[in-house]
């Protein structure tokens, strides 16, 4: 699932592809996809309307129009906003589409159809509400810090963590917290602090959330520069990013520790496959952590298998599609 890093991506690819287009015509192709409000109303509601800009909160994209309504798109595990030529026939897996006024439209495409488009008012004090109406309560009550902004300090973390009793990888999972974090980034912080995802929160001292502060905020802003992970179907608008190259642990079952040369484990916690070294991050005294040896390849990037027609690739994706399809001797594989 795309998280800050590759959110943050999409937020300022669409904030330059799109600020000022005007959207003449909308269709919501997959109703399910749609949180509110119902399918007439949402393209009755944002025809018409210009994009005045792009934003983010935790994982959830922000699209900004004229008049007070705002675009919310959560890419959930397989989602992508494309921006692509009208002359691009959407394909069976756009749920949504827009006509833009340039001759363009913006497609959300949804392999899984876990994702969720939403079109709500802007209120007052200058939160999102959950519907249409700007008197409606905030959506976003109920999130937690934005690691990047000045806001999140070591002593705000250090506060949270002694605040609650739950093991690491869970309260860094948590959006009440912190929002945004995810799966991969979580397991990449813990081993830049060498910290054990098992650890109490409680039981952290102050030189540690220093540390996993600096891992956080690190690893985030490393990430949205290199344009975050590309692993399966995650894209921006203006192409893959490259973070994935970089991952320490993260899917690197069995592979040596970057560090200190050891077996990286994996275990599942809270759900969620957890990636980590057992010499560099020790596991609390009493805990048993049951590990999984067996590894699981990484995804390939979405551009790495597209057909050279497929929907929002740019140029350079096409051309390597077009090259790869004639070593292969086919057409290239349909995204």
């Amino acid at each position: 699932m795309p998280e800050l890093p590759e959110v943050e991506t999409v937020v300022r690819d669409l904030r330059a592809l799109l600020t000022g287009a005007r959207i003449t015509g909308a269709q919501v192709l997959r109703e399910r996809n749609l949180e509110t409000p119902d399918r007439a109303t949402f393209a009755h509601a944002i025809t018409g309307r210009t994009i005045t800009g792009a934003r983010r909160r935790a994982k959830w994209i922000l699209i900004d129009l004229d008049g007070g309504l705002v675009m919310l798109v959560h890419l959930r595990m397989t989602g992508q906003l494309l921006i692509v030529n009208r002359s691009i026939e959407p394909d069976p897996y756009v749920r949504v589409a827009l006509e833009l006024a340039d001759g363009r439209r913006m497609y959300f495409r949804d392999v899984r159809a876990f994702g969720r488009v939403a079109l709500v008012a802007q209120r007052e004090d200058g939160e999102v509400a959950q519907s249409l109406d700007p008197h409606d309560a905030p959506l976003f009550a109920d999130y937690g810090y934005e690691p990047l902004e000045a806001s999140f300090t070591p002593e705000v973390l250090h506060a949270l963590l002694r605040a609650h009793r739950t093991r690491l990888k869970v309260f860094l999972l948590d959006q009440r917290y912190i929002a945004g974090i995810g799966n991969i980034y979580a397991d990449e912080a813990l081993w830049r602090a060498r910290l054990h995802p098992l650890v109490n929160t409680s039981r952290v001292n102050e030189a540690q959330a220093l540390l996993l502060h600096a891992a956080l905020v690190g690893v985030l802003a490393e990430a949205v520069a290199a344009r975050g992970s590309s692993i399966d179907d995650y894209t921006a608008p203006d192409g893959d990013g490259e973070m994935q190259e970089r991952l320490a642990v993260y899917q690197r079952t069995g592979e040596p520790c970057l560090r200190c040369g050891a077996t990286v484990r994996r275990a599942v916690i809270a759900g969620r496959g957890t990636h980590y070294c057992a010499r560099c991050q020790r596991a609390p005294r009493g805990v048993s952590v049951p590990t999984r040896q067996s590894t699981a390849a990484r995804g390939p990037r979405w551009a790495d298998r597209l057909h050279p027609d497929a929907a929002g690739a740019t140029r350079a994706e096409r051309a390597a599609a077009r090259r790869r399809a004639a070593r292969g001797g086919g057409s290239g594989a349909r995204a």
